[in-house]
């Protein structure tokens, strides 16, 4: 099968298959398309004729519109935690794990794709509400499991005391995300959120979530 090679920054370079690039080559056509059209009206044969593929190519990966979009949603969860290289920003001290999660949770929410795609998903969930699930297990939820491991292991080790992980993550999330998305989600421009807002905001969620679950 042939490969393409991709550097990960601070990681050494893994092979993609080919099959694997062209697929994720589609899934960020149909996200435009996603956004520009919605949901609803979004089509297949749309996404193919924009991504230059069969729709047959579309169903053979993807299986249908549901699985397309839930491509989307999950590779803009992988942004958060770190990409198909996650392990390696899940792993390590707590304070410098949870700074860069918050980091990047923000930043990804500061960019107005995302919340174009909640708004998408929360007007279309009603008349399809398997959307809405699609969304909450490829991105919410998705992120929630992986930091919920990631404080399992850590109180494992010795370095945090987190007896209820996923209570732990779900604090942490709601902490860093929940002012801030309501802000973007119904006021856009209310505020100008520069990068050192986003890092004392970061920075006081990781100080408070410490002070509750550090092991000292």
């Amino acid at each position: 099968m042939s490969t393409d090679v991709v550097q990960v920054e601070g990681l050494k370079a893994r092979r993609i298959p080919r099959g694997e690039k062209r697929r994720e080559e589609i899934a960020a056509v149909a996200e435009r398309v996603f956004l520009e059209l919605g949901f609803t009206d979004t089509t297949m044969q749309i996404v193919a004729s924009r991504a230059g593929a069969s729709k047959e190519t579309l169903y053979r990966h993807f299986g249908s519109k549901e699985g397309l979009f839930s491509e989307v949603v999950r590779a803009r969860a992988e942004r958060v935690y770190g990409g198909t290289a996650g392990e390696f920003l899940l792993h390590g001290e707590p304070r410098a794990v949870l700074m860069q999660l918050g980091f990047n949770l923000l930043r990804l929410l500061l960019n107005e794709d995302p919340i174009c795609l909640f708004r998408i998903v929360v007007s279309e969930a009603p008349r399809t509400p398997e959307l809405g699930r699609i969304f909450f297990e490829q991105g919410p939820a998705r992120v929630l499991q992986e930091l919920t491991g990631y404080l399992e292991r850590a109180t494992r080790q010795g370095s945090l005391n987190c007896p209820d992980p996923t209570l732990a993550a779900r604090l942490f999330l709601g902490a860093v995300v929940g002012n801030r998305h309501i802000m973007l989600l119904v006021a856009p421009g209310f505020e100008t959120i520069t990068e050192e807002k986003i890092h004392h905001h970061v920075e006081a969620a990781v100080g408070m979530f410490l002070a509750r679950f550090s092991a000292a």
